[in-house]
């Protein structure tokens, strides 16, 4: 694995100042870039440990905290080890904030993120890639399809309401992407249930979108992420394998 050399970095946006962690090989060489989409509970140690890991692969990898907007990483106040169940306050505080970040703000938010990387020394030129988790894999699909020509593939693992009934749902914007996706879903995620998989499926199969959608047996809503009680460490590594496959596909 490449040494990396990682910074926190603030991104100025249309709304304020974007907080966020870059991360690449310590070589200073320009790397292909990956923009990662953090989840719910924010940019904190875990996503800070993926971003190097992926960096150590070879990449530039921006992790901005898309919650910048109540305040600077870590926005809430986490225990060393998150179980929702157990202290269900934590989505009492999440949530709220989840629901300010709507798919407009995000969409104004990812431009900036993307000036960012092509404006970075570390980051080679070209288009990048987009890694989301929970609320990140939405992000990451609107971004590709708000974005065509500045991302070339999106992987989102563990993303709730991908093709909702609502007019501003992520799958509304396949017939923009040019990037090639993919999708790994927990099957245990009560956020995407089964007619929301067929139509993610059916909408990106309609629109030619080049694409792999996997559900991952017996995982559960954010199975990525070693921090939490829904950690599943076969399943984690399935996704590195997955998400490096489509990195080396892409560069």
């Amino acid at each position: 694995m490449t040494a990396v050399q990682g910074t926190a970095v603030d991104i100025p946006t249309e709304d304020g100042v974007a907080d966020a962690y870059l991360v690449h090989p310590a070589d200073g060489e320009p790397r292909p870039a990956v923009l990662l989409y953090m989840d719910a509970f924010g940019l904190r140690p875990q996503l800070r440990s993926m971003a190097d890991r992926l960096a150590g692969a070879g990449y530039t990898v921006l992790v901005p905290n898309l919650f910048y907007r109540h305040g600077r990483a870590p926005v809430f106040e986490l225990p060393e080890f998150i179980d929702p169940g157990a202290r269900p306050e934590i989505f009492e505080r999440i949530g709220p904030v989840m629901q300010e970040l709507t798919p407009d703000l995000a969409m104004r938010d990812a431009g900036a993120y993307l000036r960012a990387l092509a404006d970075s020394p570390a980051a080679a030129a070209g288009p990048v890639a987009l890694t989301g988790y929970c609320l990140g894999a939405r992000i990451a699909l609107l971004t590709a399809g708000t974005y065509p020509d500045r991302v070339a593939a999106s992987a989102g693992f563990h993303g709730g309401r991908l093709a909702t009934d609502t007019p501003d749902s992520p799958h509304l914007v396949a017939d923009s992407v040019t990037a090639e996706l993919y999708f790994g879903h927990a099957d245990q995620d009560p956020s995407l249930p089964v007619e929301q998989i067929e139509r993610l499926e059916e909408a990106l199969t309609a629109a030619g979108v080049r694409h792999t959608c996997e559900v991952y047996a017996g995982a559960h809503h954010g199975f990525t992420q070693a921090d939490t009680a829904s950690y599943d460490a076969a399943g984690d590594e399935r996704h590195w394998t997955a998400l490096l496959d489509l990195l080396k596909r892409t560069f």
